[in-house]
């Protein structure tokens, strides 16, 4: 099995800890309400939203995915940082059995830098290609922009 490593860094113009509360620490509300075509809900099967909580988000009829769940590895509120790995789909990986997800907020003027870095486990004797990694790495993107806007639009949200 080998590791790719995907790292990239996204300013925004939100403060850190109204990005860290949106995306983790109040994602099973927020998410939903900001993309309710893409995301249906987001529920714990697991856990409260701590450490080895088990998340599983929901997502909406238009998508191709019907479902995933994440568990928690890291979480540190004070530090705008989470980790979390990519447990289960409905959609068979054939050539991945996980991908593992570290996200730190990092303050930058009235805003912030969100770091990211994606490693996908990749199975014995398969290749990755950049093409199947790239799509994954836009609708995060798009996602981290929905929430970015939608906290410009509502500055009482996660304030």
């Amino acid at each position: 099995m080998g590791v790719i490593t995907y790292s990239q860094e996204i300013t925004s113009v939100i403060t850190p800890s109204r990005l860290f509360k949106a995306m983790f620490l109040d994602s099973h509300h927020i998410l939903p309400k900001i993309v309710p075509g893409g995301i249906k809900s987001i529920e714990f099967i697991e856990g409260d939203g701590g450490v080895g909580s088990i998340k599983q988000t929901n997502f909406g009829e238009s998508s191709h995915i019907k479902y995933t769940k994440h568990k928690i590895d890291a979480l540190d509120a004070g530090s705008f940082y989470c980790k979390y790995t990519m447990i289960e789909s409905d959609i068979k990986f054939d050539k991945i059995d996980c991908v593992v997800e570290e996200v730190k907020f990092v303050a930058a003027g009235s805003g912030c830098i969100c770091k990211m870095t994606s490693e996908y486990h990749v199975k014995e004797g398969c290749e990755l290609k950049e093409e199947d990694i790239k799509k994954g790495k836009d609708k995060a993107m798009g996602l981290f922009k929905a929430v970015e806007e939608y906290l410009v639009a509502n500055p009482d949200v996660c304030a």
